[in-house]
């Protein structure tokens, strides 16, 4: 009977398994992947590094502010425009992309773009570090992304040790990149091993003038010596751009979003450039006064277009929104899902990055032919952008146009000074950047003072100083418990152990 009992057990539990194996099988979904692919590693990590952080109008508005490139005119005050945010610290999540990355070059292994997921890998690590330490100060990087190793809590990298390191991976990055292949999983650039490379001779540029107080002998050296190998971004289809489609997915953040837009103001620094060089990006970025529309004006004046002054107290502005007198934001970034790409790093901002450096003589060259090629590009970029194909008042960049930009205050000031050639290269570098839903140049206006951002004491939300501008963002609250001996250790060795907003850190000093 036992024996029967035995047996009887024996064969349910084989049905069984053998019915589940069946079930599992019939089951499985043959449209989702059981295994992870070094490519789909890519796509997952570059979508989490360069889509917009929160992608809706609201969150998109609110990250235009801290660039001074539009003003939000509704009572409540939005922190980002006067010197604080709601959240003043800053993110070490993107390191946690760091593990993802070496999977990704596992995975790569035997693969023909092997050599080409190695250098993505150290780009983007160079990428995070890059943003993490302009943000914050000494940060990890030798040490992070090493939880695997058993280190869970990475030592705070001096500032200037990350930036060294980080020139050193995005060298060894080009060099992947110049023996790899196309590669799948890329959204930025479609796998082009070759736009890679440039793009990591370009940031090189870009980390070496970013600590331009700071820059070595050494430095310098190199910054020259990549302009003269000549391998950088050609022009505007060399863009570092994340592109935006008709896929709901992947729509511009803007889009849809006209409850927003009528309380986007374009800001007055922004409209009284655009109206010195009588550049009619004036009339692709902005709507015109309606205050000025009704009082006469045509909507292809460039005096119909007033900007809103970004230190004016919320109520004030709201009040005179309400009466129709700043320019909004032009109202094709709501009407077209796939608007403008988001920009990371231009052939534009290259060329202003080298006509700077020349005027510095770190290089030789000729300024003037770096700036106007920097601003004939950009101008062309929007003559040739699809989704500024209406709506830009009657006012549309042509080539024509382009040809006799330099004329009044446009034209490079040769004559003039250093200094005034230097404003206005930083002035074209920042207009770059205007509704890019970003502040990744907030560093260069506090390396170079320019342009002069507005503020006022009396609406600042800086709750330390109300008279400086923000140099920083705290350390992640996390911190404090999870690597308590090395953030203690950081504040105290940077900012006499005070984690401050306006604690100056050594690439400023």
């Amino acid at each position: 009977m036992k024996n029967i009992k035995y047996l009887f057990v024996a064969v349910f539990t084989l049905i069984m398994v053998n019915s589940c194996t069946k079930f599992s099988a019939l089951n499985t979904d043959p449209n989702v992947p059981t295994t992870v692919s070094p490519d789909m590693l890519a796509t997952q990590i570059l979508k989490g590094t360069f889509r917009f952080w929160n992608p809706n109008p609201t969150d998109f508005s609110t990250g235009n502010l801290w660039c001074k490139h539009t003003a939000l005119l509704q009572t409540n005050p939005n922190p980002y425009q006067y010197y604080y945010s709601y959240w003043p610290y800053g993110d070490f999540s993107g390191y946690k992309n760091l593990t993802d990355l070496k999977r990704m070059v596992e995975y790569s292994a035997g693969n023909a773009a092997e050599s080409s997921y190695k250098g993505l890998a150290l780009f983007l690590k160079a990428w995070i570090g890059f943003q993490n330490a302009l943000d914050i100060g000494d940060v990890p990087y030798s040490e992070a992304g090493k939880a695997e190793e058993g280190i869970t809590q990475p030592t705070y990298d001096k500032q200037s040790d990350v930036f060294a390191e980080i020139l050193t991976d995005l060298n060894l990055a080009e060099a992947d990149f110049a023996a790899g292949a196309s590669f799948d999983g890329d959204i930025m650039y479609n796998g082009d091993a070759t736009k890679w490379r440039k793009l990591c001779n370009t940031v090189q540029l870009k980390v070496i003038q970013t600590i331009s107080k700071k820059v070595t002998a050494d430095q310098k050296a190199r910054f020259a010596a990549i302009v003269a190998a000549n391998n950088l971004m050609v022009d505007n289809t060399d863009n570092f751009q994340l592109t935006y489609t008709d896929n709901p997915n992947a729509w511009h953040p803007f889009y849809n979003g006209e409850g927003t837009r009528i309380y986007d103001g374009v800001a007055k620094l922004v409209v009284d450039a655009l109206r010195s060089f009588n550049d009619r990006r004036l009339f692709y970025f902005a709507e015109p006064s309606q205050y000025l529309i009704t009082g006469g004006l045509l909507e292809s004046d460039f005096a119909a277009y007033e900007g809103a002054p970004t230190e004016l107290s919320a109520d004030q502005l709201a009040l005179n929104n309400q009466a129709g007198k700043y320019s909004l934001v032009n109202k094709r970034y709501v009407t077209v899902s796939a608007g403008d790409p988001m920009i990371k790093l231009s052939y534009a901002e290259q060329c202003f990055i080298i006509a700077e450096a020349i005027e510095e003589g770190w290089v030789s060259g000729n300024a003037k032919t770096y700036y106007e090629s920097g601003v004939k590009d950009i101008l062309n970029y929007y003559m040739n952008l699809p989704s500024a194909a209406t709506g830009v008042h009657g006012m549309a960049i042509t080539q024509s146009y382009i040809d006799n930009y330099f004329s009044g205050a446009a034209a490079y000031a040769t004559a003039g000074t250093k200094t005034q050639r230097e404003l206005q290269i930083w002035t074209q570098r920042w207009l770059i950047d205007f509704f890019q839903g970003n502040g990744l140049n907030y560093p260069q206006f506090l390396r170079t003072g320019y342009p002069n951002f507005p503020l006022d004491p009396n609406t600042s939300m800086d709750p330390d100083d109300k008279t400086v501008y923000p140099q920083r963002w705290k350390y992640p609250t996390e911190e404090l418990v999870t690597n308590p001996v090395n953030y203690k250790k950081a504040i105290d060795d940077q900012f006499a152990g005070y984690d401050g907003i306006n604690k100056i850190p050594w690439y400023l000093q």
